[in-house]
């Protein structure tokens, strides 16, 4: 940002926001247009770019109480009808007798020539920074010292593991950052795997730009019983061949301690899912539900008399073909 920035960009206009606004207006007025103008809310938009880049030049200069005061004067004496070309001779109203009198009236016959030439452009902001004490930003006409568009601080990553229990209810953990304690609420039916962006609490940003954010891995603890299944609850109960042939019902624990009873129908295949209505996740959006896999055991030893009924079985059964099919399948 050059010297003749600060005289042809209204600031306060740009945040919209009154010349005697306090601190806190402005901050409030930045962090509104950031959020609205951010590139990461408008893709592809140059104009939403340039203006996200034209307030945050704007918040650089007004939440310095310094650089603030420096523009406001800057300004007054360009809205007074200066010139900014050196005449020769010194005459009123020219350059000498403008920063003589807005400086404290010291040097009143000093040229042009005599300040740094900085990066060589001769200008009027070189002037400015050799006056301004080398602040505002205006060394050698283009370097944007001070003058950065506020950025967003890095992001953070953690990882946490939670008991399974836990997981399915919901916590608040702890991590360090920077060595600060951040606290963060995990929801509940949280699943392992799952990223969680907690916006803000990763590093501080830089030029007054917004702190990063803490994304969090979370880990599951694995249960004996119990699988989470967004917000269901899965498990499998192994039923006897004979409970599934000519059903029964059931009685299936619960995570909570309790017991629901479950009817299996007849014919029941291994490997059917059966669903108990709200035994599941509760979370603040949703209620899901238990899903529980049937199982057919099959027994590894069998007794003479198992046997003989079996085999009994088999001789009075239809002699269905249960793989009809299956080669011709396999063969497409």
């Amino acid at each position: 940002m050059t010297g003749q920035d600060w005289i042809e960009k209204d600031f306060y206009s740009a945040l919209g926001v009154p010349k005697d606004a306090d601190d806190a207006a402005i901050k409030k007025a930045y962090r509104k247009l950031a959020r609205q103008y951010h590139p990461d809310q408008n893709p592809g938009d140059a104009s939403a770019e340039a203006k996200f880049k034209e307030i945050g030049e704007a918040y650089a200069v007004l939440s310095d109480s310094e650089q603030r005061q420096q523009y406001d004067a800057v300004r007054a004496m360009a809205g007074g009808g200066a010139r900014f070309a050196a005449g020769p001779g010194g005459g009123g109203n020219g350059f000498e007798d403008v920063f003589g009198s807005m400086f404290g009236g010291g040097a009143p016959n000093a040229r042009y020539t005599q300040y740094p030439q900085g990066g060589g452009a001769g200008g009027f902001e070189d002037i400015l920074s050799s006056m301004l004490g080398g602040q505002g930003g205006f060394r050698g006409g283009s370097r944007r010292a001070g003058f950065t568009a506020p950025q967003k601080g890095p992001g953070v990553a953690a990882e946490t593991t939670l008991p399974f229990r836990t997981a399915v209810e919901g916590a608040t953990v702890e991590f360090t950052v920077d060595g600060r304690k951040v606290k963060t609420k995990i929801p509940a039916g949280v699943n392992d795997g799952r990223k969680l962006r907690i916006r803000g609490k990763g590093r501080p940003g830089s030029g007054g730009g917004e702190a990063g954010d803490l994304v969090v891995t979370v880990h599951v603890s694995a249960h004996p019983v119990f699988t989470l299944d967004g917000v269901n609850l899965r498990m499998s109960v192994p039923v006897t061949f004979t409970e599934a042939a000519l059903g029964t019902t059931l009685e299936v624990p619960t995570l909570d301690g309790s017991t629901v009873r479950l009817k299996v129908p007849a014919g029941t295949p291994s490997g059917r899912v059966l669903r108990v209505k709200g035994r599941g996740v509760r979370t603040t959006k949703a209620q899901g539900d238990l899903l529980v896999t049937v199982q057919v055991a099959v027994p590894q030893k069998l007794s003479k008399k198992a046997k003989e009924a079996l085999e009994a079985f088999a001789a009075e059964s239809d002699h269905e073909d249960v793989r009809a099919g299956l080669a011709q399948r396999a063969a497409e």
